[in-house]
């Protein structure tokens, strides 16, 4: 339930056409909904898959649930995707492997999957102008570098955590730019790109290996900034572990961390500081 679904059922009880214990014993039972579907064959129990909805988290956050693909069951998926999208609003799953982003595309056939992003949606937002990846589908010549969000990164390697926070940002209605492999191994690379990271009301900068670029970064422009710790480098990278200490004990101030891979949550709390 969202705060338009809620807004329809408060006039039909204003318009006598639901009566008010109904709408109470709807609102009352909307916000942990157990799903019990069973549309797929062969995974987990023939009655439940084990997914308990938190319809109600649109209304309290102004975001809804997100799924979070990996280590989930197809049967799972499938209930959460079909559960959450009861509303009519479209579902967003991360962190899919292609083939289960095929799969999930023959199930819900008018969703989208982006495999650059191990990205879902059921349906498009209305939100979004035209797919959920947009011109970052195409050839990385074309993507744009401005935006009220734009998204950097220090290396190639550091695209796919960078395109789920695109992604994520576009499911939320936002227009984000991105400026890949300009990290300080040829930090000259930055120069073109600085009049639109000027311009930003907000940076999300991936990086991995030692993750300087989002203290360079903070220290040359005002927009707050969120950085993104990538698990790319060589053994004593940790898996990303130096670079989330190297930007957790970043000199430059106004930089704030976010977990290792974790595009979508540094997505999700720009999307939130640009509502306020």
């Amino acid at each position: 339930m969202d705060s338009s679904n809620l807004s329809e059922l408060l006039r039909a009880v204003a318009e006598g056409k639901t009566a008010p214990e109904d709408a109470a014993r709807s609102i009352l039972q909307e916000p942990f909904r157990r799903t019990i579907r069973a549309q797929s064959s062969g995974e987990g129990t023939a009655d439940d898959p084990g997914v308990c909805l938190d319809n109600h988290r649109s209304l309290r956050t102004g975001m809804g649930e997100v799924v979070f693909g990996q280590g989930k069951s197809r049967r799972q998926m499938e209930a959460a995707v079909a559960g959450l999208g009861e509303s009519g609003e479209p579902v967003l799953v991360t962190r899919l492997d292609d083939e289960d982003g095929t799969w999930l595309l023959e199930r819900f056939p008018g969703g989208e999957h982006w495999p650059a992003a191990k990205l879902f949606i059921s349906k498009s937002p209305s939100k979004v102008t035209g797919s959920l990846a947009g011109p970052f589908g195409a050839d990385k010549a074309s993507w744009p570098n401005h935006g009220e969000i734009v998204v950097v990164t220090a290396g190639s390697s550091d695209i796919p955590v960078a395109l789920e926070a695109v992604g994520t940002l576009r499911f939320l209605g936002l227009e984000p730019g991105l400026v890949p492999d300009v990290g300080v191994a040829g930090i000259h690379r930055l120069e073109p790109h600085l009049p639109a990271l000027s311009a930003a009301r907000l940076l999300i900068v991936a990086a991995g290996m030692e993750g300087a670029l989002a203290s360079v970064l903070a220290g040359l422009v005002s927009a707050p900034l969120i950085a993104v710790p990538t698990s790319v480098g060589y053994g004593a990278s940790f898996g990303g572990l130096s670079a989330l200490l190297a930007m957790l004990n970043a000199c430059a101030p106004g930089v704030a961390v976010v977990n290792i891979d974790n595009g979508f949550g540094a997505a999700a709390l720009a999307a939130r500081l640009l509502a306020i």
